[in-house]
């Protein structure tokens, strides 16, 4: 259970908005800070800011000591084998572009095959088009129902001796749609293919154990999981790794340089070029302590509570369409929509005033919203300290949207 007083911990939810409280409701694009990730971050630059694996002195080392902690915290969060397993990146963007890049490059041939859905992230899009433009590859496409889940039956179809890759989200960033990774791995792995998993969405919002996934790469962000921004990770099986070539040059990443050819480290740090995000990486570890103190089980229970509770207030709200599965057990915390006639970024604008941070646009995903025949939706997504009140506050806000844009009655002439 999520602790009564959990919104205490956010110094964020306390200001307001328009004079009113600020209520968020755009956790799938970043989540809020917990006051002991700002004070870790402030305590790193005011105590022991220097760079790591090269000084030895005391706050040299002290920084090298809490940087690979938090590798280690992530490698435990997720279930990896050893903290080895953990490559750090800016963002869940580039880890999935280190594996197109190091990897795709070396294992993709002209005519192999990538498969992917058509509910991806642009992240996990684009990458790949690059790839498949450089190397004459081809892109296939898991399509989904109206319901929003994968069409598994088109999945297996899909498959063959040429696919190479199997590259899909855990969990959309807009229909919330969870996706059964197990199934869709072994599928994969039985077609001779590996599967890359974006869980942007996922690890911040329910327990994730790569080893019982059965996946190959694992992409996942500190942002959206009570941590800062700019840090990021890969997790692949050491022996992928291994294999790969570096996705950088520079410092650090090496063993032995000389003017005609360099010999490179071990993973992960051959994939860490030059002085990576100190700062935001250590944090990390304090963002995955706050979480644990919870519970994801916990935190994915919440959430699925607070989406029963969305999805049956907004049904009410006249002309609205909502998008995605009504099944909780394979949908998150995320909740997109469009109301009749009236322009997401229309809604957003007006919610703003009322207070309420919520987001409009494509987000990111432009095939998805194509294939829903709309070219933007407005999204409600939630943590753990998003709650009923919230979704109050949003359905009474979208009444709001309902009276500004209603037709006015047109003015009776005079006799």
């Amino acid at each position: 259970m999520i602790p009564a007083n959990v919104r205490d911990n956010f110094p964020i939810l306390k200001q307001k908005m328009n004079g009113k409280p600020l209520i968020y409701l755009d956790s799938a694009a970043t989540s809020q800070k917990p006051k002991r990730v700002i004070e870790a971050l402030v305590r790193y630059y005011q105590e022991y800011n220097a760079n790591v694996h090269r000084g030895i002195y005391r706050i040299a080392e002290e920084a090298t000591q809490r940087y690979e902690a938090s590798r280690a915290k992530v490698a435990a969060f997720i279930n990896a084998r050893r903290p080895e397993e953990v490559v750090f990146t800016r963002s869940t963007t580039e880890a999935i572009n280190l594996v197109a890049y190091a990897w795709g490059r070396v294992n993709i041939r002209e005519g192999d095959e990538i498969v992917l859905t058509e509910m991806e992230h642009h992240s996990n899009l684009v990458p790949w088009q690059l790839l498949a433009a450089e190397k004459r590859a081809k892109l296939k496409f898991i399509p989904f129902d109206s319901q929003g889940v994968l069409q598994l039956d088109e999945y297996e179809r899909l498959l063959s001796e040429r696919t190479k890759l199997v590259a899909f989200t855990h969990q959309s960033n807009v229909l919330g749609t969870i996706n059964p990774v197990n199934e869709m791995a072994r599928k994969a792995h039985a077609a001779g293919a590996l599967v890359l998993v974006d869980g942007a969405q996922s690890a911040p919002h329910m327990p994730v154990d790569v080893q019982d996934l059965g996946v190959d790469f694992f992409a996942l962000s500190a942002h959206k999981m009570c941590g800062p921004t700019g840090a990021g990770a890969i997790w692949a099986r050491y022996e992928i790794l291994d294999a790969m070539p570096p996705f950088h040059g520079g410092g650090e990443m090496i063993m032995l340089v000389q003017l005609d050819k360099t010999t490179y480290k071990d993973p992960p740090y051959k994939f860490e070029a030059g002085t990576p995000n100190i700062a935001d990486c250590i944090v990390w570890a304090d963002a995955i302590d706050y979480l644990q103190g919870i519970g994801m089980a916990a935190i994915r229970e919440h959430e699925k509570q607070l989406t029963a509770y969305t999805l049956s207030q907004l049904s009410d709200v006249p002309g609205i369409t909502i998008f995605g599965s009504r099944n909780l057990e394979h949908r998150g915390g995320v909740v997109s929509f469009e109301l009749d006639g009236i322009h997401p970024h229309d809604v957003a604008q007006v919610l703003d005033q009322e207070g309420i941070a919520v987001r409009a646009g494509h987000h990111c995903a432009q095939p998805l919203h194509r294939r829903l025949g709309v070219a933007a939706s407005t999204r409600a997504s939630f943590y753990l300290y998003s709650t009923e009140q919230d979704v109050d506050a949003l359905v009474r806000g979208l009444q709001v949207v309902r009276r500004v844009f209603s037709p006015k009655p047109a003015p009776v002439s005079g006799a």
